[in-house]
């Protein structure tokens, strides 16, 4: 089942109808995808009520690769259009810059909504912020 195609919600509608890069949609998908993989973990009417470790690392290793088929398949169908960068460190960028946004609107929203999932966003943020930190 596919749900919640309204936007951002705390988002006016005047800013939801301004068109913007394709990319920000494809991040938005991404970012679905990190939620798919936590939603029936952390629904409580599975009375799940400690998140086991390997139930983490699993939800993280299907979104990894499903971002991935994503991402991989979107980029052959879009190749050679003038919004996607032509320099690959270019495009990695933007869709991180568009990434994070979201997983900052995510973290506030679940911080007001649902703060038994700030777990998602979070691990969203820190994933990208390590790929820009060097020890």
């Amino acid at each position: 089942m596919i749900i919640d195609f309204e936007g951002e919600p705390a988002r006016p509608y005047s800013e939801r109808r301004l068109k913007r890069s394709p990319l920000r949609d494809v991040a938005g998908i991404i970012r679905s995808f990190h939620y798919a993989s936590y939603s029936t973990i952390l629904d409580e009417r599975f009375n799940i009520h400690r998140i086991e470790d390997n139930l983490q690392d699993w939800a993280e290793v299907w979104f990894h690769h499903m971002s991935r088929f994503y991402l991989h398949g979107y980029l052959e169908q879009v190749k050679n259009e003038h919004f996607i960068p032509d320099g690959e460190g270019d495009f990695k960028i933007m869709l991180d810059t568009y990434l994070l946004e979201k997983a900052v609107y995510e973290l506030n929203y679940e911080l007001n909504n649902r703060p038994d999932w700030v777990l998602i966003p979070l691990r969203g943020i820190k994933s990208i912020l390590n790929t820009y930190t060097h020890d």
